[in-house]
């Protein structure tokens, strides 16, 4: 018979496939769709492992990098996705999912619940150099997408260089070589007719 513990743990295992229904505004790559929270997650957490060299601080911990871009949204099972750019949405969003944080992580053993709990905190802080660069994944992974296809969101809710400069702008605090390729990116971007230069650019 199961222990209480392997019952909570596939509790929560169950619970968190609710996340395959939580859509970002993110489209993927073809513009055919918009991303689910997992694909989200699991891109990041590729792309981690793939470019933790980039890391402004050397030798960081990859797999508790690894682990924070994988339960980072997982609170917005119950709070929902906000998009970044939306001023109102955002106002309410922390106590939102501080209230999802504490329904999701008690579903866990103590022991693992307060080590998701502390790892979504340090992704949300932005302040060790793990969390700085899981950030900088969050970031930069989204800006990715619209260039691929096509502008996308930057388009769909008339987005400029200086609002996607001013929410990205972290990257630079976590991964700057990696800064560097997205502002060359986002000119290519305004070339192109993907996003929209800034007015006070013009």
């Amino acid at each position: 018979m199961a222990s209480e513990r392997l019952k909570r743990q596939i509790e929560f295992i169950c619970e968190v496939d609710k996340i395959k229904n939580i859509f970002r505004q993110s489209k993927i790559h073809d513009g055919s769709r918009r991303e689910n929270d997992a694909e989200h997650s699991w891109h990041l957490a590729l792309m981690a492992f793939l470019l933790y060299e980039y890391s402004k601080v050397p030798n960081i911990d990859l797999l508790k990098v690894m682990k924070m871009c994988l339960i980072h949204d997982i609170v917005e099972i119950d709070a929902g996705d906000t998009f970044c750019y939306d001023a109102k949405g955002n106002l309410d969003k922390l106590e939102r999912e501080q209230k999802a944080a504490d329904r999701l992580f008690s579903i866990l053993p103590e022991d693992q619940g307060k080590e998701l709990r502390a790892l979504w905190e340090e992704f949300d802080a932005m302040e060790t150099p793990e969390a700085k660069f899981a950030a900088s994944m969050d970031r930069l992974q989204p800006v990715l997408l619209n260039y691929l296809n096509k502008g996308g969101t930057w388009q769909e809710h008339h987005i400029t260089k200086d609002q996607v400069v001013k929410r990205n702008g972290h990257i630079n605090n976590g991964a700057p070589e990696l800064w560097d390729f997205v502002s060359d990116l986002l000119e290519d971007a305004i070339a192109k007719g993907y996003l929209k230069e800034s007015p006070e650019s013009k």
